[in-house]
């Protein structure tokens, strides 16, 4: 296990997740991107999934990197995953940027 690698990723991901957990429960996002997230909570969410994908691209990249316990098919699937659930939380971070849209529809007010 490279520990130079681990502790970096491990110790963002942690950031990203408290600041993820704090924008679902409080509804808080860092100062610097208050002007452009207009959904606070889908913000959040998409955090908390980079989070567990961080997390998850480091454990099957470098814990489980022992040719000899595992298949090396996991280790791939682990880490083509992982990238799908970053890929999941950016789009969540860049949908919760975008405005709202004007709903036209002929409903009750």
């Amino acid at each position: 296990m490279r520990l130079y690698t681990v502790i970096p990723c491990v110790l963002v991901a942690l950031l990203f997740a408290a600041s993820g957990v704090a924008g679902i429960t409080r509804g808080w996002v860092l100062p610097v991107n208050r002007h452009r997230v207009r959904r606070v909570r889908l913000y959040g969410w998409g955090q908390l999934v980079a989070a567990v994908a961080l997390c998850w691209q480091m454990l099957f990249s470098t814990v489980l990197s022992d040719p000899d316990t595992l298949d090396p098919h996991i280790r791939e699937w682990g880490i083509l995953s992982g990238g799908a659930l970053l890929l999941t939380g950016v789009i969540l971070m860049g949908v919760s940027q975008r405005a709202r849209s004007a709903r036209q529809g002929a409903g009750t007010p």
